[in-house]
């Protein structure tokens, strides 16, 4: 089973913890929003993905067609929960036509590259310029150097990688999910970075 597999998310709401039953309403200290990765095929998003939320790993990945759903909740220090939906979009160019359909109402856009591929930072920053054109106004976005326990591999400096986040008000990570490395951050990070709806 690839790190595109996408089981029906009766297991992510026992993994989570939470079933969905609140229909979709956030409060102040329990979010629920929809995020989505978007990158070329064979970046790494589903690995991420599968690292987050199952803490594993599969070098026998297959590839994802169209898009597979996944959720998991984290709980941050000041208590609130964050219950991420999470679309994990195919790469493949053949499929860039349908990733709008997963993006539009995204609250989060998790931009994924492989920092041993040049031509996968280039395909980044299209995604950055459409969710910039196409997304909501105020969506989260994460730029995300993938693979970087390939670093002896290294094409794309870390630098090049915060230069352009830091133009694009995006923040910036390096992860592996080989080793695990920064996914959690990651999601921390992103969940600190959500807007939060007023108390009642």
């Amino acid at each position: 089973m690839g790190c595109s597999s996408s089981l029906p998310d009766r297991s992510s709401g026992q993994l989570a913890g939470l079933n969905s039953e609140n229909g979709g309403v956030s409060d102040a200290k329990n979010l629920r929003v929809k995020l989505v990765l978007l990158g070329d095929s064979g970046v790494g998003k589903s690995c991420i993905v599968l690292r987050f939320v199952r803490g594993q790993f599969d070098p026998t990945s297959k590839v994802t067609v169209g898009a597979s759903f996944l959720s998991q909740t984290i709980a941050l220090q000041d208590s609130t929960t964050v219950k991420f939906e999470i679309w994990d979009t195919a790469g493949q160019e053949r499929y860039a036509a349908l990733a709008p359909l997963y993006y539009r109402g995204a609250a989060v856009a998790v931009v994924v590259y492989d920092i041993t591929s040049p031509d996968s930072f280039a395909k980044a920053q299209y995604w950055v310029k459409e969710l910039q054109k196409h997304g909501s106004p105020d969506i989260v976005m994460a730029l995300v150097g993938n693979k970087a326990d390939l670093n002896e591999k290294r094409e794309v400096p870390v630098q090049d990688g915060i230069d352009y986040a830091e133009k694009n008000g995006m923040f910036f990570i390096e992860t592996s999910a080989k080793t695990a490395d920064n996914i959690n951050q990651l999601f921390e990070e992103i969940a600190k970075r959500l807007p939060r709806p007023a108390s009642s």
